[in-house]
């Protein structure tokens, strides 16, 4: 139980990350969908993930060219040092 409480503490919104990420770029949500192939609605939905699958994951990496594992490694990293 002590491991689960550390995750759910610690878990980041990866949802909220690509958001950011994609704001960052002035990216559109629609821009985004036609790179993923899907509709607005779907990337909304990835939005408001607390998780997502890896292989999705490593999509939006390459479309949005920014290596979201790597950060997701970083920060377990760092919050398992507190």
């Amino acid at each position: 139980m002590e491991q689960r409480a550390f995750f759910i503490e610690f878990m980041v919104n990866i949802g909220q990350i690509i958001r950011d990420e994609l704001i960052r770029q002035e990216r559109t949500v629609s821009w985004l969908a036609r790179k993923l192939n899907c509709n607005r609605a779907a990337v909304y939905r990835i939005f408001n993930k607390n998780s997502i699958d890896t292989a999705q994951l490593a999509i939006i990496s390459q479309v949005l060219n920014r290596d979201f594992f790597q950060e997701l490694s970083e920060d377990l990293d760092m919050n398992e040092r507190k």
